[in-house]
């Protein structure tokens, strides 16, 4: 592999106690090309400006896809990636739907593994900090026409970040706009899964919420996943989240907090959950925890659903027993101060 590295590193003009998220990024990046039937030319270069062909369909039909995971450094200093292999899993899903050749495993992990050890010290190890890594692939074709590329990039990039969220979440139930619907492209991390839901996630930001929850495109019967994360909730003792299907992301963290209550011997209800029954048990008191799971913001504590015109207060984030157990524990599993018994863990 080629490795360009930069004359002078800009690590030290950054602030690891203050961290933006999605604002500072790391000095490297790496590239591979599909081209001619096959992955060719990865290397690592610095992280700059790129040219890319004005007729190319990424820009004119969103055929990109995307994934998101982090890195953590270890008391000793060593680096660990949470669950990469899932991602890898994830991004071929989406590469078959968005008519992308698959991306070969040792690829990924070559291009993972070479760039972490090159920018090793973007790796923060300030409290609730993390390196954030964008895998992604976009056609790179010199061709305007709509028919399936032939030519595309790999690349990642990553950057430090701190909490996505900094605190507790007032989220809306979105009961007229559609982010997926079924036989859609819901499942999947492609970029024209996400450009249509900022809109409407807009116009709940300006009347006091931070994020929506969608609900099902035919009828909006059914609650799916929040904008940036799966979403799950504490009714009667029993952890409920929505199931898996084309118009739901299978998330990392949605999987890894199931595999841990299950773990606990707390109830798994995977289902159908219909909006009246949250509300109702809001009302009943039978609802006692509420928050999304995602990388980006992997626990985010939900402490107001907005439906129908009217906002319910959900209870103390404080005394949530569940959330905050499984929020420290995966800490705790990704900087290996517990045990990772279930394998999650990828070393640098």
């Amino acid at each position: 592999m080629e490795i360009n590295k930069v004359a002078t590193s800009k690590i030290n003009e950054i602030d690891f106690h203050n961290i933006q998220f999605g604002k500072v990024y790391s000095d490297h990046m790496f590239l591979a090309d599909f081209k001619g039937g096959e992955w060719n030319n990865p290397k690592i270069d610095p992280y700059e400006m790129m040219k890319i062909s004005p007729a190319s369909p990424a820009l004119h039909y969103g055929i990109s896809i995307f994934e998101g995971l982090k890195a953590y450094k270890h008391d000793n200093g060593d680096v660990f990636v949470f669950r990469p292999d899932k991602n890898f899993e994830r991004l071929n899903i989406s590469a078959e739907r968005m008519c992308m050749p698959l991306l070969p495993e040792e690829l990924y992990f070559d291009g993972l593994n070479s760039l972490l050890e090159v920018d090793k010290n973007w790796v923060p190890d300030v409290a609730g900090t993390s390196l954030y890594i964008r895998p992604f692939i976009f056609s790179n074709d010199d061709y305007i026409g709509i028919r399936p590329s032939q030519d595309f990039k790999f690349m990642i990039i990553t950057c430090p970040v701190g909490a996505y969220y900094a605190k507790p979440v007032k989220v809306k139930i979105e009961n007229h706009f559609v982010r997926a619907v079924e036989g859609g492209s819901g499942y999947c991390k492609t970029g024209c899964n996400y450009g249509p839901a900022i809109y409407p996630a807009k116009l709940a930001q300006d009347q006091g919420y931070d994020q929506l929850i969608w609900t099902d495109g035919k009828d909006h019967k059914y609650i799916e996943e929040s904008g940036t994360m799966n979403i799950m909730f504490v009714i009667d003792g029993k952890l409920v989240t929505p199931a898996l299907g084309d118009t739901i992301l299978n998330g990392i963290t949605r999987d890894s907090v199931l595999t841990l209550a299950r773990d606990w011997g707390m109830e798994v209800e995977e289902r159908k959950v219909e909006v009246t029954e949250i509300i109702s048990a809001i009302k009943d008191g039978r609802l006692t925890e509420a928050f999304g799971a995602g990388t980006a913001a992997t626990i985010a504590q939900i402490e107001l659903i907005a439906y129908d015109g009217v906002d319910y207060q959900l209870s103390d984030v404080e005394t949530r027993e569940f959330s905050n157990k499984v929020l420290q524990t995966l800490d705790n599993i990704k900087l290996g101060k517990e045990e990772d018994k279930f394998g999650w863990l990828h070393k640098i």
